[in-house]
């Protein structure tokens, strides 16, 4: 009690307290002109398969992370794999976007193998630490998640069947806003003393700056026009087996599908400044847009 009187704002619960700690970084990412961007729709494919790529990266680190502690008391109450996880979504994603082979494919930034570095040590290390970085995830993506989904889907024509879209679907979800009510009572009966609040909470800015470092990186490859190390050819931004996999559901290929195909191979920007803008728009979006709602 003592301790509480000279910290009365460490009495709130835990959620409240990731709110207010993440506030001033949220900020910065919310008012960046970049967001404004895609929040107008100005994305391009191969922005958008680079974000993919290195969310990838990041939530098989945490989802292995996750799994080495859901017995354990830190972790296990908000351990919620059927709602929540997001690599098996990312991995069709990604099979959409570059094919069977994708895995040899896609591109991992120095940031982000920093990122996945972080997660692992905190997993293995200080797995009380671990719900700062499903709850800054997470509930962002599912808060975030339905707005981000229409408007990648309408700047990039993807198929209305869902194709390249499964990050954001969150089936096991049925209600979200009840669901995150169930996540951070969870979370807010974690038991904790001040001072692994206080770890916690520094833990939650930590993976802001993680997530700010991925879009630098990401911003110098698209700047230099670059996937992997090779130069990126606009004309092969969606295989056409790809484009044609939309009307599985729908009326067969024809004109109508030249035209899809047409669409996501000319949305490539003009210029290597425009490009790493739209990259930075779009994870820029997935933080601020989700943690705004959360």
């Amino acid at each position: 009690t003592s301790v509480l009187l000279l910290f009365p704002s460490m009495s709130k619960d835990l959620s409240e307290l990731m709110k207010e700690a993440t506030k001033e970084v949220h900020e910065q990412a919310e008012n960046t002109p970049f967001m404004k961007n895609f929040q107008k729709g100005q994305v391009s494919l191969h922005e958008f398969k680079l974000v993919t790529a290195s969310l990838y990266f990041i939530y098989s680190a945490l989802e292995e992370e996750i799994e080495r502690n859901k017995d354990n008391p830190v972790y296990a109450p908000v351990y919620f794999p059927t709602e929540l996880h997001r690599k098996a979504a990312l991995e069709k994603d990604l099979e959409y976007f570059y094919g069977s082979n994708w895995r040899e494919e896609i591109p991992c930034p120095e940031a982000t193998q920093k990122y996945v570095e972080r997660l692992h040590y905190v997993g293995r290390n200080h797995p009380e630490l671990l719900v700062a970085h499903a709850y800054t995830r997470y509930l962002g993506d599912l808060s975030g998640g339905q707005v981000l989904k229409k408007i990648a889907q309408k700047a990039l024509q993807l198929p209305s069947t869902g194709e390249g879209l499964a990050f954001f679907t969150f089936d096991g979800v049925s209600n979200a806003t009840k669901f995150k009510q169930l996540y951070r009572s969870r979370m807010n009966a974690l038991e904790m003393d001040l001072a692994t609040k206080k770890r916690v909470l520094e833990e939650a800015k930590k993976a802001f700056l993680l997530n700010i470092q991925v879009f630098e990186a990401l911003q110098e490859l698209v700047s230099k026009g670059q996937e992997n190390g090779y130069p990126v050819q606009p004309k092969a931004e969606l295989r056409t087996r790809n484009v044609n996999k939309s009307y599985e559901h729908g009326p067969a290929p024809g004109k109508e599908s030249e035209r899809t195909n047409s669409r996501h191979t000319d949305m490539m920007p003009i210029t290597p400044l425009m490009r790493w803008i739209l990259a930075l728009s779009f994870l820029a979006t997935t933080v601020a847009v989700g943690l705004f709602a959360m």
